[in-house]
């Protein structure tokens, strides 16, 4: 008789579990969604393979060899030319504002050297803060100069007579710019700043708030002279001072424990942090404000930020090898623009002239969220 009695109790527990998991609507619908979201950004945003590499091409003197290397690098489908100069001074600017991925620089005469059969040296630049983009990005550049070299020996060979033009020397000079030794940890080190900044100032604002509201702590503040908007400044100062000193220990262990280089300015770079880490936290108290659980919050809060900051920023693959629609979705990503930001400035030694765009990109961010938070927040307080 204690054995059915036993089997109606855990029937019932079990049944009031899950009407309290399903009266508990947003943390439900987070629990669905969330593995969801995980499964279709993995499978969309882990790649190796590399597409719309940026191309500049330096051409002194343009001849009909030159236009015709530069069709072939245009028939690939993986490059799109977006800069051309004549010379290679004028790529230093687009390099260090990341306006181009891979540069072609072609000798002056090249036309003429090669019908003269003299030996030509053609020079591939590549963007290596990524290396293992940069590896890639290269391969497809030398594999398309490859095949144009071959077809010109075989026009060559078909030529073959008295007087025929000497065999083809054509030799391709490979460089790596910013990353020459190609060391991962010089891609993933500024990552892990944005990575870390995120956890600390969106993260960690939204579970604690949401565990405030929960306590009931925050119903103290209704007596409170206080406006919304010092509430939350008074809420997120703590954690912007902490997330100021995780900059600051990270980047003393980026260069004291793996070497990473730091070409740029320091005072630059700690005020990009500082901006990002008021979106985070703009961040994190407009999604406390929407959520009635510190469950919710905390699942809403990896949902928005952890997750596509490790695979929609850039922080790893490559925005450009994602499809249209999550290219898209990457825009909105804070992570994007600040990841950007902290490789110029360590990597590329970028100032303020060439990563003004990012920096703008974050500013309107932190307007738009701060007002959404300081909205969503008042009427809690009302």
């Amino acid at each position: 008789m204690r054995a059915p009695g036993r089997v109606e109790a855990l029937r019932a527990f079990v049944l009031k579990e899950m009407r309290h998991i399903l009266r508990d609507r947003q943390t439900l619908t987070i629990l669905l969604l969330l593995p969801l979201a995980q499964v279709v950004l993995f499978g969309f945003a882990i790649r190796t393979d590399v597409n719309d590499i940026r191309l500049a091409v330096v051409t002194p003197a343009p001849d009909d060899a030159t236009r015709a290397l530069r069709a072939r690098f245009e028939g690939n489908g993986r490059f799109r030319v977006v800069a051309e100069a004549p010379s290679a001074e004028a790529l230093e600017p687009v390099f260090r504002r990341g306006g181009a991925d891979v540069a072609l620089v072609l000798p002056r005469g090249l036309a003429s050297d090669l019908a003269a059969g003299v030996p030509v040296q053609l020079q591939l630049i590549t963007d290596a803060s990524n290396p293992n983009t940069g590896t890639t990005m290269q391969a497809y550049a030398d594999a398309v100069v490859t095949a144009w070299r071959a077809d010109l020996a075989a026009d060559a060979a078909r030529a073959a007579g008295p007087g025929a033009p000497r065999p083809v020397t054509l030799a391709v000079d490979a460089r790596m710019r910013f990353n020459p030794t190609l060391e991962s940890v010089n891609l993933f080190v500024p990552g892990l700043i944005a990575l870390v900044l995120t956890l600390v100032s969106a993260l960690m604002t939204a579970i604690s708030l949401s565990r405030e509201k929960e306590r009931g702590t925050l119903e103290i503040l209704l007596v409170s002279p206080l406006r919304p908007w010092q509430i939350i400044l008074g809420k997120v100062a703590p954690y912007l001072l902490l997330a100021f000193a995780n900059v600051v220990t990270a980047l003393v262990a980026a260069w004291a424990v793996f070497a990473v280089p730091f070409r740029g300015s320091l005072v630059l770079l700690l005020a990009a942090s500082t901006l990002y880490s008021l979106v985070g936290l703009a961040l994190g108290v407009l999604l406390a404000a929407l959520t009635t659980s510190q469950r919710a919050a905390m699942m809403a809060a990896m949902l928005v930020t952890m997750l596509p900051t490790t695979l929609l920023s850039g922080m790893i693959f490559p925005i450009a090898s994602l499809p249209l629609p999550l290219q898209l979705v990457s825009n909105v990503i804070p992570g994007r623009w600040f990841i950007v930001i902290v490789r110029g400035i360590m990597l590329k030694g970028a100032g303020l002239a060439h990563l003004w765009q990012e920096l703008a990109v974050l500013g309107v961010m932190l307007v738009v969220l701060l007002a959404a938070a300081i909205r969503a927040f008042k009427p809690r307080l009302a």
